[in-house]
Parts: structure tokens; sequence; C-alpha cells
């Protein structure tokens, strides 16, 4: 018996062995297998940079786009023969009219490819919310205590910041200041909230145990609670850094009293005092008509849109001046307009699923802001985005087919892609601008300039050699394969913000007031104004980069005129 028991016991350890020796094979087969695929992937992938493809234009079309053709241009897309875009002669043969598929099933693969080695490299650099500040160790400000945060009814609601990556309490209380609050509150570790009055219910101590996002063995608030401190003390050092922008000369209401809900009299009136009042109350305008100083918000009344010639301003001071009180001076202050910053998701899932569709430096961001602000949903991302996520952009981290979100920002095309979706807004932009912005954002951020070493390099030409045909190709497929579009130009959304917006949330099937689109154009900027050096006279663009771009423009202008779109603006063309 006991023979027996040997024998089996050593079948069993040369069987183990056995085993644990083909496991070991097998993965180093897969692996020796991974690699080879993925340097094959590499290799295909680097040769598509540099490849082009032909895109309909008009017969006749040899040279740069005449822009009066623009305006008649002549109904039905010919093709053109396939050309490399900057480098070889015609190759009529090389390709068919079916090269559109191919061509966008490559460019998708490149810019995920691109996209995803973009937000390893990028996203520790981005901090969302604020400008650069200097972090310093010591929190200058004073702590006033824990306090209950109701999202309901806040009280801190001046100005509202998020920085899911790096916020410090230091990083609060300087943006506070510089916007002449009074009070800087920190909740969930990540959020920030300025206001001049504090809130009335106070929490135990150890209600606030969130720590900062950038700041170790730091507190920033809880789970509905507020860390406060007091920075009034900050404000005189910040009191230089803020910006009053003035807004013009304006004819004033008919009732300044029903207008304006606050108001000061006040012999020798000067600007900054009016400012530093209008701030304290909370109001991002300060209007002043002599001695008067009111303060209040862009409304139906008062919307900012009808300037006066400044000369009739001129003189303000003087009371028998200034048109006989006929006119103001409008300032905006440092103040957030935070009338159409409460945003949430969907409470139930959307019946339409519905794109914002754009190529790549198209403007996709900003829209996504205006949209958010306008109709106070989040908008959903096709990717994940952590740099757009840490600025406050919450719908990057739901996933793109919940329904939970308002519309869902893409750049892809092709039949598959498109399909899915029952309706899209399509943004359109300027091919020369959108390549510019896209090359930017690839080399430095959503908010750098790329440098001139990058403009300089290889890959600027191969670059436009990829991007270029995207661009038409990407609008074309919407046209073709889009169930029900909404077409907005980027130029005409910049121009006429208010129209073009709520044409665009009437699209969405959402209803909302005047008041609250006026608080959009207010904050229409929010934090997408890139920062650094911007070249000046600056001209990336070789003759036969906008000859080939002028074909593209050509060609996408008479498809829109052809499913009755209007067509493209007259600026895109000549260069």
């Amino acid at each position: 018996m006991a023979k027996a028991f040997f024998r089996l016991q050593k079948f069993l350890r040369r069987t183990q062995f056995l085993l644990f020796f083909l496991t070991a094979a097998y993965l180093m087969a897969g692996s020796l297998l991974l690699l080879q695929r993925t340097r094959l992937v590499i290799q295909q992938g680097s040769r598509g940079t540099s490849t082009n493809q032909a895109l309909p234009v008009p017969d006749g079309m040899a040279g740069i786009v005449d822009p009066r053709t623009l305006q008649n241009p002549r109904p039905g897309p010919r093709l053109l023969v396939g050309m490399d875009a900057l480098q070889e002669p015609a190759l009529d043969q090389r390709h068919s009219p079916r090269w559109l598929v191919s061509r966008n099933s490559e460019l998708r693969q490149l810019r995920r490819r691109w996209f995803h080695r973009f937000i390893s490299d990028q996203e520790p650099m981005q901090t969302a919310g604020f400008k650069a500040m200097k972090h310093t160790a010591e929190h200058k400000g004073t702590y006033m205590g824990c306090f209950s945060d109701d999202s309901r009814e806040r009280t801190l609601k001046g100005a509202v910041f998020y920085d899911l990556r790096k916020m410090t309490v230091s990083h609060c209380q300087e943006a506070c200041a510089e916007r002449a609050y009074t009070y800087a509150g920190l909740a969930y570790g990540a959020e920030c909230y300025c206001g001049n009055k504090l809130p009335a219910a106070a929490s135990k101590p150890e209600e606030c145990n969130s720590e900062c996002k950038g700041e170790k063995g730091s507190v920033c608030g809880g789970v509905n609670r507020l860390s406060v401190y007091r920075v009034e003390e900050l404000r005189a050092g910040a009191r230089r850094r803020r910006n009053v922008i003035y807004r013009g000369c304006f004819r004033a209401p008919e009732n300044l009293t029903d207008t304006f809900p606050a108001s000061l009299i006040q012999p020798n009136l000067t600007v900054e005092m009016c400012s530093e009042f209008c701030s304290k109350k909370e109001f991002p305008l300060a209007v002043i008509r002599g001695r008067e100083c009111y303060c209040g918000y862009p409304t139906g009344r008062f919307s900012l849109h009808d300037g006066a010639d400044g000369l009739l301003c001129s003189g303000m001071h003087n009371a028998s001046s200034a048109a006989e009180g006929k006119y103001c001076l409008v300032y905006q202050t440092p103040v957030q307009d935070t009338r159409c910053t409460d945003r949430k998701f969907l409470t139930t899932k959307s019946k339409v699923f519905v794109a914002l569709s754009s190529f790549p430096g198209a403007g996709n961001t900003w829209a996504r802001h205006l949209i958010e602000h306008a109709t106070g949903y989040y908008t959903g991302s096709y990717y994940f985005d952590g740099a757009l996520y840490n600025k406050g952009f919450k719908g990057e981290k739901d996933h793109w087919r919940s329904r939970r979100t308002i519309c869902v920002k893409t750049h892809e095309s092709g039949k598959t892609e498109i399909e899915m979706f029952d309706s899209a807004i399509l943004l359109i932009r300027n091919p020369y601008k959108s390549l510019m912005a896209e090359f930017n954002r690839k080399y430095a951020g959503h908010l750098g300039y790329a440098t001139d070493r990058n403009w300089k390099s290889k890959e600027w030409p191969d670059f436009v050699n990829s991007y270029a045909s995207w661009w038409a190709s990407h609008v074309l497929d919407w046209l073709k394969y889009g169930k029900r579009l909404l077409v907005v130009h980027y130029e005409d959304l910049k121009q006429s913000l208010i129209p073009k917006l709520r044409e665009m949330v009437e699209f969405l099937n959402v209803t909302v007031t005047e008041d609250r689109l006026l608080c959009v154009e207010n904050n229409r900027d929010g934090n997408f104004k890139r920062s650094g050096a911007k070249q000046k006279d600056f001209e990336p663009f070789t003759q036969e980069m906008k000859d080939l771009i002028n074909r593209y423009i050509l060609t996408v202008d008479e498809a829109l005129r052809g499913r009755n779109f209007s067509g493209l603006p007259r600026e895109y063309v000549p260069r």
C-alpha cells in the first residue's frame, strides 16, 4: 500500500512540474506574439500618418479656390483625381470613390493613439478652475470652522471652482480673494466656493474630514460640509491683481431702481468705489451715472447688446453732462455671474440620443461649456479626458451611452458611429483655425501653445496631410449618415452667441429663460482661453497646404448647400 502511494505521489509531482512548464511556455509564446503585433500596428500607423486621400472637388479646380465660387457653387460634387497632399504627383489610379470609409477608419485609429498618449502625458499638467498660482504651505486666511452645505441653497455661491486633482486651501483662498470675496469654503476635497456671508449652520469639526486633493494633511471640507476661511486679510494684496473690465457706454434704462437691485449715491464717486461696493454685494455689473452707482446683472431690460457712442458718456461725473443722465458707464466686477453655474445629470434617461460632433480643434469643449451653463445639465463624452473632468466636466466619467447627459461629445465619423445617435449638433470651424488649435492641443494641452520647434518639425506637414482631409470627410460623413442635424458654424456662434445658443438649446428640447442665456454670455469664455506667448503674424501654412485645404473648403461648402444648409462663411477663403 505504501509503495503504491509513493508512486502516485511521484506521478503527481511530475504532472505538476509539467503543467507549470507548459503554462510558462504558453505565456512566453503569447507575449512574443503580442510584441510582434504591436510592432506591426506601430509600423502601419507611421505609414498612415504621411499618406493622404483625395476628396471630391468641382471640375477645373487646379489651384487656389476662387472665393467667388463659394457664392455660386456648381451642383453635384465631382471626384477629383487622387493626389498626395504636399509631395507626390497625381495618382488617379490609386484610389477609388470608396476612399472615405477606409481613410476615416485609419484616421480614427491614429486619433485614438494620439489622444490616449496625450492624456497620459498631459493630465498631470492640467489645473482646473484657477489660473496658475503660487502654492504656499501656510494658510493665510482665518479658519472660521466647519459648516453644513446645502447644494440646493448655498450661502457661498458667489463663485464656484473645481480642481479634482490639485485643490489646496491656498488655491481656494487666493481665488476668492482675487474676486473680492470675504469667505472661501472647501468641500469634498476638491470644490471651492466663495461668498460674502458666513453659512448659518455650523457642524462638528470632525465632520470636515476630506483631505485636499493637492495637499496631503490639509482638510478641504467633507460630504455636504464646508471648511470655511475668512480671506479679507488677503484682499489688500489681491486687489491690484483684480480685473475690472470696462464694458462700454449704454443708454440707461427708464427706471434704474427697478432694474438694479442695489444702489449707492456717493459724492466724488470713482470706478473703484462703485466696483468695490458691487463686489461686496456679489453682483457682476457696476453701473455709474454721475454720483449714482448701481449693481446688478445683464437682463432683458439691460442686456448690454446695444452700446452707445463713448462720447455720450464723456464727462459722466459732471452732473450737467452725459446727455442729461440718459447714459451710463458699465463695468464688469471680479464677481462671477452665478445665475447659470448650477449643473446636474438628467433625472431620467434621455429618450433622444444626441451627439455634439466636431472635428478636433473646432471648439467642442467651449460649446459644451455654453450648453451646460445654458441648460443646467452636464454633457458627456465618447472619450475620457481627465483634464476636462478636473475642470468640472463631470460628464467625462459618466459612460457615454448612459443617456444621463444632455448630449455627447464625439469626433468620430463613419456610418456605424454616426447611426448610433438619433440626432446631432454638427459644429464646423474654419479648417485653418481648427488644424492650428488641434496641433496646439496636441503639444501644449487645452490652454497652451505649441513651440516654434513643434511648428518647424516634420510633424506639422505630416499632421496637415493626415488631418486636412479628415476635416472635410468628417462633415461629409455626418451629412450623409446623420439622421437629424443642426449645423452650427463656430464663427457664427462666437459672433452671435445668444441667437445661436438659443437655437442649440431648442434643438436639445430644453426651455431656458432669457436671463440664463444672458448669464451664459456674461461667462462666455469660462476657463478656455489659451495662455502663454502667442506668436504674432505667424503663418505656418505653405502654399501647397493652402491649395489642398482650399479644395476641401469648396467641397464641404458644396455638400452643405446640396443638403439645403447654409454654406461655409466667406472668411474661410482665400488664404
